[in-house]
């Protein structure tokens, strides 16, 4: 397996996106929240300190060199995403690794958890893209500690300001997401509340979404019923124009650079995968099962079920097997 650092993966298959090329700029599981619902399981380092993590110019050269990899494969690239295993803003060179590849002539986009963008230099940095979803879980103090989890010098009112400052002032394409916890978030007058917040923001599009990969926490209860869904959707989308569900399988059209192991070990360090996934992204390189007995013998990746069905995640060093 090739052991050069590796700071991009994909392209894989996006339910917002189409096909997205994925950027991971930040350290393994560093974040400013340790949300229940985590795909990527528990922060090991929760911090609210923007810090110097990477040379830009390595990230992208990186994705420079996937880009063409795909190209030259193919492969279809709709967005540039930074979706990493941890809060992205927390990266203090995001504004230029961001304006680094706008170069590369495809559009630019960055998931967060918005917790810092009441932070000037955080608003300044994300205004250089060209998509930027928001997630916005609740309006409420406690459930909003119960569900994300957040660093705790962090106050939802001041979190939420700043949501409302970048909102105004960002002149790219917004979306929102809201992740639907049962029994914490999910009564119709705390969704309700949720959709006026939104509302105010106007946002392109505004994702209503339950968990439909591996949890950080096994005790998350199950998600509502398709009946309460539909009705906490409509109440929802009474207020928001642009309200969407996010709940869908993305499909399993991973893309493979030929060197397979660094390839599921990028991808399931952000996203874990379906067990159908995995197959198809091995049929399709030609590709023997021995490849991932491998991995998991080795400890580097674990095997987990979710919704009935079987997913592979990456063990990322230091942290636990689940």
């Amino acid at each position: 397996m090739d052991a050069t650092p590796r700071y991009s993966f994909g392209p894989v298959p996006s339910r917002r996106l189409g096909r997205s090329l994925g950027v991971n700029n930040i350290p393994a599981k560093t974040c400013t929240y340790s949300c229940v619902y985590c795909q990527v399981g528990r922060t090991s380092r929760m911090t609210m300190d923007r810090q110097v993590l990477y040379p830009p110019a390595d990230i992208v050269s990186d994705v420079t060199r996937r880009v063409e990899e795909a190209r030259i494969a193919g492969e279809r690239i709709d967005y540039l995403a930074f979706v990493p295993d941890g809060e992205p803003t927390l990266d203090a060179n995001l504004g230029d690794e961001i304006e680094g590849l706008q170069g590369l002539g495809i559009p630019v986009a960055v998931i967060t958890n918005g917790s810092l963008l009441w932070r000037e230099d955080v608003r300044r940095d994300l205004s250089q893209a060209d998509w930027v979803s928001v997630k916005v879980d609740t309006v409420d103090e406690a459930i909003w500690r119960a569900i994300d989890r957040p660093h705790r010098s962090l106050d939802l009112a001041k979190v939420l300001e700043g949501v409302r400052s970048f909102a105004a002032g960002f002149r790219g394409e917004l979306a929102t997401e809201t992740m639907l916890v049962t029994s914490l978030n999910d009564s119709e007058e705390g969704v309700r509340a949720v959709a006026e917040f939104v509302g105010g923001l106007h946002p392109s599009r505004a994702y209503l979404s339950i968990p439909t990969r591996p949890p950080a926490e096994s005790w998350l209860p199950p998600v509502p019923d398709e009946q309460m869904l539909n009705t906490l959707f409509q109440r929802f989308a009474e207020v928001v124009p642009g309200a969407e569900y996010l709940i869908g399988y993305e499909g399993d059209e991973f893309a493979s650079t030929g060197d397979i192991e660094a390839d599921l070990l990028c991808i399931t360090a952000v996203h874990p995968m379906r067990s159908d996934a995995v197959q198809a992204m091995l049929d399709a390189g030609g590709h023997p099962p021995e490849v991932l007995e491998r991995l998991i013998e080795r400890g580097d990746l674990v095997r987990t079920g979710f919704g009935g069905h079987t997913f592979y995640l990456r063990r990322l060093p230091g942290l636990p097997r689940r």
